[in-house]
């Protein structure tokens, strides 16, 4: 069923490690916890300096939405600078990672997913007036990370939505984006027995 997620209506938690807060769009089955989730969507809160959570067996993206830059160092093997120039950076969950926060907390988008169940594909989208989305997947979660309106429509429903709203669409394959200007991720939870389809 298309679902809208309203940001208002979320709550922040503590990070896993306990060295930030991240606040749960969506997760996978219902109810799961940080340590049995499927797959887990999430909006997190970068202040300062520090490691982040090991996840063993799960596949991770994290995405730049909003503040400044920060450098990531996984695995002591490289470094990756998060930027408005390359926001996004994949990364398995188990290796070692610290991050530096250079000036002002971020937030970022964080989605999840546990290898061994399912697999994900993250496209970030940025587009003035309208974008056609045709669905690759049996779930696709829509987010808008910039921008402060967006209105999704397909031929039987439509949704308004505010930043960092998020909507799961599985039901009609065509939707059209409509906004002033908009950043959006678009995020494919493929199942593991549906791997392989999307190449």
């Amino acid at each position: 069923m298309t679902t809208l997620i309203q940001y208002a209506s979320l709550n922040p938690t503590p990070w896993k490690n306990g060295g930030g807060c991240t606040t749960e769009i969506l997760a996978s089955p219902p109810g799961a916890t940080l340590d049995d989730f499927d797959f887990r969507i999430s909006l997190a809160t970068i202040a300062q300096s520090g490691p982040f959570s090991i996840f063993p067996g799960v596949d991770r993206t994290l995405s730049l939405v909003d503040g400044g830059s920060v450098v990531l160092d996984v695995g002591n093997e490289r470094k990756v600078a998060l930027s408005d120039r390359e926001p996004v950076v994949a990364f398995p969950g188990e290796v070692p990672v610290s991050v530096t926060v250079d000036g002002s907390p971020t937030v970022d988008f964080n989605v999840m997913t546990r290898r061994d169940r399912c697999s994900h594909q993250v496209e970030r989208r940025v587009f003035r007036d309208y974008s056609e989305l045709e669905r690759r997947s049996a779930l696709t979660i829509l987010f808008l990370a910039d921008g402060d309106t967006l209105t999704v429509h397909s031929e039987r429903e439509r949704m308004s939505m505010v930043r960092y709203d998020a909507v799961v669409l599985d039901r009609e394959q065509h939707w059209v984006l409509e906004a002033p200007q908009a950043t959006v991720y678009i995020v494919d939870i493929i199942p593991e027995e549906e791997k392989g389809m999307l190449q």
